[in-house]
């Protein structure tokens, strides 16, 4: 999957919950993070759906 496309999907979640990328606090080792834990939850679950994985791991990161 292309990692422009998971990114920017990323990036709509924290608009979603009234972020943008840069009103948090996102090194590139964080946008890094959040990339490849999303890479994982895919291979973990091929037919998982996408939005769906996304969301649970900007939600996992903002709650932290």
């Amino acid at each position: 999957m292309e990692k422009k496309f998971v990114m920017k999907m990323i990036e709509n979640c924290f608009k979603q919950y009234g972020h943008s990328r840069e009103s948090l606090p996102l090194s590139e080792d964080d946008c890094e993070r959040l990339y490849q834990k999303v890479m994982d939850l895919i291979e973990e679950e091929p037919l998982g759906n996408l939005y769906t994985i996304v969301n649970d791991v900007v939600y996992e990161y903002l709650t932290e």
